[in-house]
């Protein structure tokens, strides 16, 4: 009776993967939630971000191309990409920042004051391709790493006049987020933020719908580590290429926070990248560390190096949307970090705020205040210890597989007290991560 039991409830406990956001409709992020922890649509529901990295799409690009990649992505359950609306030669553009055909973004080189309409014309009508795929353009005006240069030799009045024409020109379109910065190394001189800022505020004068957010510092940063930001953003962009969970739950705890998601890490096939594991390992402790998301990477597809059309869809990729599919059919928004070790009591590992995402062990939890959900990512196979009091009694445990989507019944599937887990042996790509999943019905 007990066997029965257990097996009825866990096919009614297995979370069935829910439709895609645009069921109906699409959903574009337009504000925070009231407890400044995850983004909100323009219907008032949660806004999980599930992003890609195409930087230099707009120039690499015929509108053709850029209207197939976007089919891709959106089928691909990507939600968000991000581009720079300017690409410098060493970023996968041209000289002069010209398209592929020799397109400028202005018509005196360096300029600002001088938008080429053909150009933006361009930039437009691909926005508006991935508005009608449902896609929101994380959208770089002046992407700092290769353009602080422009913004000292234009000043702060001409890089204001840029701002003001960008955000007049783009206001219309709801499927923008404002991405300022990008390596804006704000201890180098104070001057360049005020550059920046100074587009920042000409957006938010001429744009003030459109969400905003900054890419600050390498190697770990978010957001706020610059208080002067805050007035002009209410997203709080993560940025480290050490194991993320420190860097998203230093932003999750500060005063006052803002939605935080982890805009780059180390990228498939580019930095500290070892396999489809080291990218898991990213994105799981991303989500159980208290994100609104998150944007993958390819070390081929953000600039379109010769060969990129090989490197679209990939395991990464694969394995990022069956991440996304856990925590989209999950009440992923209401999940807090289990900080205090209150829930996973023992074999959690070592946390380090820096170091190597790849030698890392540490074990992250989340559950919710109700105590109806929790997930686990391990990065290593090892048994945890749960305290199950801290959960609805009757709650039932599934490992996720990581690399192939499935559930499977963990053993023992429900208990009470501390109660022991351990993986069911490899994952199906051969590793031994895994995802542990513990939901109450009813």
């Amino acid at each position: 009776m007990v066997t029965a039991t257990v097996l009825v409830s866990s096919m009614l406990a297995t979370p069935a993967v829910q439709a895609p956001e645009n069921a109906g409709r699409f959903a574009w992020p337009t504000s925070a939630s009231a407890n400044g922890r995850y983004l909100l649509d323009q219907a008032g529901q949660p806004y999980l971000i599930s992003g890609d990295s195409p930087q230099g799409l707009f120039v690499t690009m015929s509108e053709d191309e850029a209207a197939d990649y976007f089919a891709n992505r959106r089928a691909g359950g990507f939600n968000t990409l991000w581009i720079n609306s300017l690409v410098p030669p060493d970023q996968g553009g041209h000289p002069d920042d010209a398209t592929y055909d020799g397109i400028t973004p202005f018509t005196k080189a360096g300029d600002m004051a001088t938008p080429n309409p053909a150009y933006w014309d361009r930039v437009e009508h691909m926005v508006a391709a991935a508005r009608d795929d449902g896609l929101t353009i994380w959208l770089t005006p002046v992407e700092t790493c290769g353009h602080l240069q422009l913004l000292r030799d234009n000043g702060v009045d001409k890089a204001y006049d840029f701002g003001k024409f960008l955000g007049q020109r783009f206001a219309k379109y709801p499927n923008i987020v404002w991405f300022n910065g990008c390596d804006l190394q704000t201890w180098q001189d104070p001057k360049d933020t005020a550059l920046v800022q100074s587009v920042a505020r000409a957006l938010k004068e001429t744009d003030p719908q459109h969400l905003q957010t900054v890419e600050l510092n390498y190697m770990t940063s978010g957001s706020l580590d610059d208080p002067t930001w805050r007035p002009y953003i209410q997203l709080d962009s993560a940025y480290t290429y050490y194991p993320t969970y420190a860097q998203v739950l230093k932003e999750y705890n500060r005063d006052n926070p803002l939605p935080v998601y982890m805009v780059e890490a180390n990228y498939e096939d580019e930095h500290e990248y070892t396999g489809p594991k080291t990218l898991r390992r990213q994105e799981y402790w991303t989500m159980t560390s208290g994100a609104t998301g998150q944007l993958y990477g390819s070390g081929w597809t953000w600039q379109f190096k010769p060969g990129w059309q090989d490197h679209v869809n990939t395991q990464g990729t694969r394995e990022f949307r069956l991440m996304t599919d856990l925590f989209r059919s999950s009440r992923w928004y209401d999940l807090v970090p289990d900080q205090q070790h209150k829930l996973l009591t023992a074999g959690y590992g070592t946390a380090n705020t820096v170091g190597s995402v790849n030698d890392n062990d540490y074990a992250t939890a989340a559950s919710t205040a109700d105590g109806r959900l929790a997930v686990f990512y391990l990065p290593t196979t090892r048994s945890i210890t749960v305290d199950m009091s801290q959960l609805q009694p009757g709650a039932i445990a599934f490992w996720y597989d990581p690399t192939d989507g499935a559930y499977r019944l963990a053993n023992p599937p429900v208990g009470r007290g501390e109660v022991t887990f351990t993986p069911p042996g490899r994952n199906h790509g051969g590793d031994d991560d895994w995802a542990l999943r513990i939901s109450s019905f009813g």
